[in-house]
């Protein structure tokens, strides 16, 4: 797998190139970088900085994200479909209309982020810390939510979600109430 720095990115992002995909990026530092519609399909991204970074309409399918900071980034209808996110911090992140389908976001940090509208269908959310999120109009279809702190979450459905006795619900506790089921 080909590596490439941050620099190299962003001049040839610059010169109008958006597909990088396949890339060695681990690590990488795209602080408050705009990278709008790229293309890192099957990156090595794990630990990389993208914090305050504006990716919306990325193609991040397949990627590697793993202990990656992306706090506070735009990331509206990105693809995240296949992507690995465990242990990821994405508190804050607007990913509204994102598809996150079969991603697997185990231990992540999603606090009081926005997942309005996303496809998290068969994504695996587990241990993952969705604190004050938005969820309004998301899709859980077989959403694995074993132990994930849903507390205070707006606008949530699980009637479609895999729950169970280690999930904290948003009333805050780990059994649903009627309403939260439907």
């Amino acid at each position: 797998m080909k590596s490439m720095s941050a620099r190299d990115l962003l001049d040839a992002y610059a010169a109008g190139q958006r597909d990088f995909s396949n890339l060695d990026l681990q690590h990488v530092d795209l602080f408050e970088c705009t990278l709008q519609d790229i293309v890192l399909q099957g990156c090595d991204l794990r630990g990389a900085y993208f914090a305050y970074a504006n990716l919306s309409r990325a193609n991040l399918s397949g990627t590697n994200l793993s202990a990656a900071e992306l706090s506070n980034a735009r990331l509206q209808s990105v693809n995240l479909a296949d992507a690995d996110l465990s242990g990821a911090n994405l508190s804050r992140a607007i990913l509204a209309y994102a598809n996150l389908q079969r991603a697997v976001l185990i231990k992540a940090t999603c606090q009081t982020s926005d997942f309005s509208c996303a496809d998290l269908s068969y994504a695996d959310l587990s241990y993952a810390d969705l604190t004050q999120a938005n969820l309004e109009r998301s899709h859980l279809h077989h959403t694995k939510l074993s132990g994930t702190c849903l507390f205070r979450a707006q606008g949530i459905d699980l009637s479609e979600a895999d729950c169970d006795d280690r999930t904290i619900f948003p009333s805050g506790y780990r059994e649903a109430s009627e309403q939260e089921l439907l």
